[in-house]
């Protein structure tokens, strides 16, 4: 909706729901003649305290919990939350279960990425309300990307027990593993997956962006020999190289009055990017030649600074989950036991994984029974706020001649590009743009 003062000149602009994005929030802008005063991603669900839930749980029970935060990536919280627990019992997970470990997480990027191209992003680009409308003229496409995501869902249930918040996880690799002919059926469907990711890098290439880049600090894990999902080292393309258990040495979290999330930054320089273009920037040449091969072909260079084009790295990231599960499951063998026995103690320990939306940092403190003295979570949206910000602000800058619609548009998908989940729950958040 758009008001107009011709008295004041005051120009407003309200979207009072914003669909395909997680979470309850709001956006304000206000403008005052050419110039922006005041950009808010607001942040107003409730909090749900999570870290405190934990307190006086044993150390068996945080995969389960924590996967309960999000229904779209659960697996991301359960694997930070195993390598936490396991590096503070002083163990590591090897061998076939490790791979396992990648593979499910491959499921989760798939389902996670197919459903934010598909049905969430996409429809900003080709002038549609919502994944509905454009399955009207794209029917076609639409159900690819359904058939991409069922793929992840049914990778996830043969891996993880069901596709939504999995139960055969636990601390020290999983409660079951599968045996090597159950992978038989999977494997036919992720080779057509893979078709289907390739054919989705093609099809967003073409799509019209906007001209718009920033001198972005990228943090994302890097390891030496992978494309990074569960483990390596915290770096970024300014200097940042550090183990994850020093992570809150140099980053922190403050409170800001116009959100209930916690707003990250790093200490030393400030607002920060985590995710697809994060990992992609940092880690291009670990992924597979075929994903490298697409992202040349799609006119990526090996680093990328264009937001609204983080929906072509999504799918680039997409065709890699799905080459790299293949080649896990080519290679695999029945581990003799499911799980690593763990012996607790008193310790604390650290993890970070690569959710989809970007590094999810996780540390727990336990005393000699294992029972959980303290925990401290901190999802990719919360370290993504400022920079979301600091988007808008550098967007509507140099867009003040677009109309109020087209500012409107833009704006929201300037939000979208980064796939925000807010609480991972309801889908709303408000836009207000007010105009002097």
């Amino acid at each position: 909706m758009t008001v107009s003062n011709k008295r004041s000149k005051t120009r407003t602009i309200k979207v009072e729901a914003l669909a395909r994005v997680e979470g309850e929030g709001a956006m304000y802008i206000k403008l005052k003649g050419d110039k922006v005063s005041d950009v808010k991603l607001k942040i107003y669900e409730p909090p749900r305290f999570f870290e405190a839930f934990l307190q006086g749980r044993a150390y068996t029970e945080p995969p389960d919990i924590t996967a309960r935060i999000c229904g779209i990536c659960p697996v991301a919280y359960q694997m930070s939350s195993c390598h936490a627990i396991e590096d503070a019992f002083g163990v590591r997970v090897e061998g076939p279960l490790r791979e396992l470990r990648r593979l499910l997480y491959c499921a989760e990027w798939i389902e996670s990425h197919a459903l934010h191209i598909y049905l969430l992003h996409a429809p900003d680009f080709l002038g549609y309300e919502s994944a509905i409308h454009m399955a009207a003229d794209y029917p076609e496409i639409v159900q690819r990307g359904l058939e991409l995501k069922k793929t992840g869902n049914e990778l996830m249930t043969l891996l993880g027990g069901r596709e939504i918040h999995p139960i055969n996880v636990r601390v020290g690799g999983f409660y079951r593993v599968p045996r090597v002919s159950e992978f038989k059926d999977i494997r036919e469907k992720l080779k057509q997956a893979r078709e289907a990711a390739l054919a989705t890098v093609k099809w967003v290439s073409g799509f019209n962006f906007a001209d718009f880049e920033q001198d972005y600090e990228f943090v994302a894990l890097a390891h030496p020999e992978e494309y990074p999902l569960n483990e390596g080292r915290l770096v970024s393309n300014k200097g940042l190289d550090i183990a994850v258990r020093e992570y809150e040495e140099h980053f922190s979290e403050e409170h800001e009055p116009h959100s209930t999330a916690l707003h990250s930054r790093l200490a030393a320089r400030g607002p920060y990017f985590v995710g697809p273009l994060a990992r992609y920037s940092l880690n291009f040449d670990r992924l597979s030649p075929l994903a490298q091969e697409a992202a040349r072909e799609a006119g990526l260079a090996k680093v990328c600074r264009n937001p609204f084009k983080s929906i072509i790295v999504r799918s680039v990231e997409t065709l890699y989950a799905c080459d790299e599960a293949l080649r896990i499951i080519a290679d695999y063998e029945m581990p003799e036991k499911p799980f690593v026995e763990l012996k607790p103690r008193a310790a604390t320990g650290y993890g970070c994984t690569e959710a989809p939306r970007g590094i999810l940092y996780h540390r727990y403190s336990f005393d000699e029974t294992g029972t959980i003295l303290s925990a401290k979570i901190v999802p990719p949206t919360s370290q993504n706020q400022k920079v979301i910000e600091q988007d808008l602000y550098g967007f509507v800058a140099q867009s003040l001649k677009l109309s109020d619609q087209d500012l409107q548009w833009q704006c929201e998908q300037a939000i979208r590009n980064y796939d925000p989940c807010i609480s991972c729950a309801t889908h709303f958040l408000k836009l207000h743009v007010e105009r002097d």
